[in-house]
């Protein structure tokens, strides 16, 4: 009866990364972030802007900068408040955040995002986007943090 059996190893096993995920969660954080973001194109798209980190009380500068490609014809800016999760240090909100969609903007309108970056960290978004942009692409957008 003191057999380990494959099952028994398998459950147990489970049970330890299931334990190991939730001490994972619990340990990171949420930070509130503000990005301005300007974007222009006619097939090829650029973007670019500003943004900061709040997180444990201090504030961190942000660099925006990103480009697509598809069917993008216009400019506009947006202005985007919201909260980034699972953020372990400051650092973990660089990264590369990818989107595929379609959208219409003329002269104002509303816009909210939801993107993942690869170390896990979620940017919940939301705000307003100024002038004319007209875009069905594959776009991406690099956060990083200013020195």
């Amino acid at each position: 009866m003191n057999q380990v059996t494959r099952r028994s190893l398998i459950i147990s096993g489970a049970a330890l990364a299931t334990g190991a995920m939730a001490v994972s969660q619990a340990e990171a954080a949420t930070g509130s972030i503000s990005l301005h973001i300007v974007s222009a194109g006619f097939i090829f798209g650029v973007t670019g802007g500003s943004g900061v980190l709040t997180f444990g009380g201090k504030q961190y500068p942000l660099s925006i900068g990103g480009i697509s490609a598809g069917a993008t014809i216009g400019a506009s800016g947006t202005d985007l408040v919201g909260t980034a999760y699972h953020l372990h240090r400051p650092g973990d909100i660089a990264g590369v955040y990818s989107a595929a969609g379609a959208g219409l903007s003329v002269a104002g309108g509303r816009s909210a995002a939801q993107l993942t970056n690869a170390n896990g960290v979620l940017l919940r978004l939301r705000g307003r986007q100024i002038g004319f942009m007209f875009s069905i692409d594959l776009s991406g957008m690099v956060i990083s943090l200013q020195s």
